[in-house]
């Protein structure tokens, strides 16, 4: 049975007991930040409460079905009970991936990087299906996503895209998006109608808690710019100096932020990144442990890719790291990456 252990509901009642007693304190929404982690953790351990008692009850019952199968050949009966045993397997394998998320940082939220790579057009077209299909992922786990920066292709697309993506868990179920992907397709863009390979870069870091982070941006240190935001925007936003580039010249890291209207709000959103990347340098320099959080980008190019889509000549999407592979393409286009995103937590725990 399934109780106990991992999934022990004793245990998930009583730090959901703890928490809700939490929320009672009349100072509780006095730290926003804290109490909205304290709410989403609730809403967290009541979901993973319902799944694993609503497990029990369809296990239980395909077991009276099965009992009836052995001295009844029923078609349909055996369809249904095949039907259930694939969606408790579901079930079992997004619970089992969830205790796989023990990591430092995994609850936390993350910061998505998307950049274009080799092929021009193509590869900011490319990022922007990308950024489509993390979003569609994003909705369908109820995750909040928040465009910080995007610089539009000259033609098509996006060159790159920042994000912000918040949810418990977010950080531990995209790290393992993080690499090279690279796309085959017939381009759109080629008046020949010619196959095209074109490759883009994701790359995820936490969003760690940046008011404990005791790091020390010099104002000696980096060089602000200003200038007319490029991308979408309200009454405001693409019509004065609002964007901010902060670039830190000890590292040469460079954050842009353009969602807002106000510079002021870009400028701290950007610090705010900044902080992030700054924070996961020095935790590579101090624990060599901690390099698997940011990893090592290869060249965005030919042989450097973790996983492939392929939309010609056959359809195909398949993770090099795991060899795991579908041929649905615009199943996994459309959001559709956890069979991935699982089989990699897998591999590497």
């Amino acid at each position: 049975m399934i109780y106990g252990g991992h999934f022990d509901t004793d245990k998930l009642n009583a730090r959901l007991k703890e928490l809700e007693e939490k929320t009672n304190d009349p100072n509780f929404w006095s730290n926003r930040r804290e109490a909205e982690k304290v709410i989403n953790e609730i809403n967290s351990i009541k979901k993973k409460i319902d799944n694993v008692s609503s497990l029990k009850e369809k296990i239980l019952s395909n077991l009276d079905l099965i009992e009836e199968l052995k001295n009844n050949d029923d078609v349909e009966l055996r369809n249904l009970v095949e039907e259930e045993v694939e969606y408790i397997n579901e079930v079992l394998d997004s619970l089992e991936v969830e205790i796989l998320l023990s990591g430092k940082y995994d609850r936390s939220d993350c910061i998505m990087e998307l950049h274009s790579g080799a092929g021009g057009t193509e590869a900011c077209d490319w990022v922007n299906m990308l950024y489509r299909m993390y979003d569609r992922w994003c909705f369908k786990h109820n995750y909040k996503i928040e465009v910080l920066n995007e610089e539009v292709g000259d033609t098509a697309g996006l060159k790159s895209i920042t994000l912000m993506i918040k949810g418990i868990n977010a950080y531990g179920y995209l790290k393992s998006e993080k690499g090279v992907h690279r796309l085959v397709r017939i381009s759109p863009f080629d008046s020949n109608s010619r196959r095209h390979t074109s490759f883009a870069s994701v790359d995820v870091i936490p969003n760690y808690e940046t008011d404990d982070i005791d790091i020390e941006i010099k104002d000696s240190d980096i060089r602000v710019d200003v200038y007319r935001s490029s991308g979408k925007g309200g009454q405001g936003v693409n019509t004065t100096d609002s964007a901010v580039r902060i670039t830190h010249i000890p590292t040469k890291i460079v954050v842009t932020c353009q969602n807002e209207r106000s510079q002021i709000q870009n400028k701290a959103t950007a610090m705010m990144v900044l902080k992030n990347k700054l924070y996961q340098l020095e935790l590579e320099k101090r624990e060599s442990e901690l390099v698997s959080l940011k990893g090592n980008l290869d060249d965005i190019n030919f042989g450097s890719q973790i996983r492939s889509y392929v939309m010609h000549p056959y359809s195909m999407v398949k993770d090099h790291r795991t060899n795991v592979e579908t041929s649905n393409v615009d199943k996994v286009m459309d959001g559709d990456i956890d069979i991935f995103i699982s089989s990699y937590l897998k591999e590497v725990k």
